[in-house]
């Protein structure tokens, strides 16, 4: 029902814009406040790169994360990555991620960028206390904040956007009555916008999101994605049908499909009922490091990384380097 009355297919939105008017409204004294310094916000001592969105639910901005990291890591800079970790509940913050540091502790999406990045990563609900740590205990030339577009208390040098190209902005309203976080003007104000498929418009850098290969929870065996047989697919992201298409685009015929709320922890007799010995239980890399601790040999995961055009990716790379 949200995704209806989000994409503009409903007129229950109606009902919903008061409280929008009342967020829009918290959303722009904030923003206001920080800039004006009515109230205080917090400079690093390196440069501060920011990717987020404008729009609640998935648009693809852990991808570019783990692409930035990637690609300035591999160019010799030192990298660190902070983040809220929504969906963690730490004993204490801020928490410096480990090789053993469990999705419960820190949030999905941090363990992802940890595993698949190994540089160092911290989180806690203030950023600027994940920044702190790191540099109190790592050589770092940059940080890269995962989200934290609206977070003012925390200054940046460069702003990335990621935008659904598929979905855009919905039906343009502010939270709850449409998926706004900030209005779409805010555009105009960010360093690079990244749009995930559909056609870019004018400024924007066009991403796409590619992965072939299926790695088995249990194993780490690496398998073509189209060698899976009877497979039934679960997401747990922001837009689930995402995934499932993307599979189907890849000519995969699904059994099933499960789609889960964003962030959702799991447990192992949910997942295992959703698929017996005689299929193959294919989910996101997101959903994999929730349940790698009871994976069953017949669960498969499908990761995939972000590719942009080429002229946007130097030119991204090019005014981020230029802060250091």
């Amino acid at each position: 029902m949200i995704e209806r009355i989000w994409s503009g297919k409903s007129w229950l939105y109606i009902l919903l814009l008061p409280l929008s008017f009342l967020y829009g409204l918290i959303t722009k004294i904030r923003h206001v406040g920080y800039k004006t310094g009515l109230f205080r916000s917090w400079k690093a001592p390196i440069p501060v790169v920011v990717v987020g969105n404008l729009t609640a639910g998935g648009n693809g901005k852990t991808p570019v994360v783990i692409w930035l990291v990637e690609s300035l890591t591999q160019q010799g800079i030192r990298v660190g990555v902070v983040s809220r970790g929504y969906g963690g509940k730490s004993e204490n913050y801020p928490l410096i991620l480990k090789h053993d540091t469990t999705t419960e502790a820190a949030g999905d999406e941090p363990v992802l960028i940890y595993h698949r990045t190994k540089v160092p990563v911290a989180v806690a609900p203030k950023r600027s206390d994940a920044i702190k740590a790191l540099i109190s205990n790592f050589q770092l030339d940059i940080i890269i904040t995962d989200d934290g577009l609206q977070h003012y208390a925390l200054q940046r040098d460069y702003e990335i956007v990621v935008i659904d190209g598929q979905r855009r902005f919905g039906n343009g309203w502010w939270l709850p009555a449409g998926p706004m976080r900030e209005r779409a003007g805010r555009l105009e104000t960010v360093d690079a916008l990244i749009v995930n498929g559909g056609v870019p418009q004018e400024n924007e850098i066009l991403m796409s999101l590619h992965g072939n290969v299926a790695v088995n929870l249990l194993t780490g065996e690496k398998r073509s994605v189209q060698e899976l047989h009877s497979v039934i697919a679960m997401a747990g992201i922001g837009h689930p049908p995402r995934f499932f298409t993307s599979l189907a685009d890849k000519g995969i015929s699904l059994v099933r499909t499960y789609a889960f709320s964003d962030h959702q922890p799991y447990s192992q007799q949910q997942l295992i009922s959703l698929a017996d010995d005689s299929h193959n239980l294919l989910m996101t890399e997101k959903d994999a490091v929730k349940c790698q601790s009871f994976a069953q040999s017949n669960w498969w995961y499908l990761p995939v990384d972000a590719k942009l055009e080429q002229f946007g990716e130097k030119r991204i790379l090019s005014e981020i380097k230029s802060l250091i």
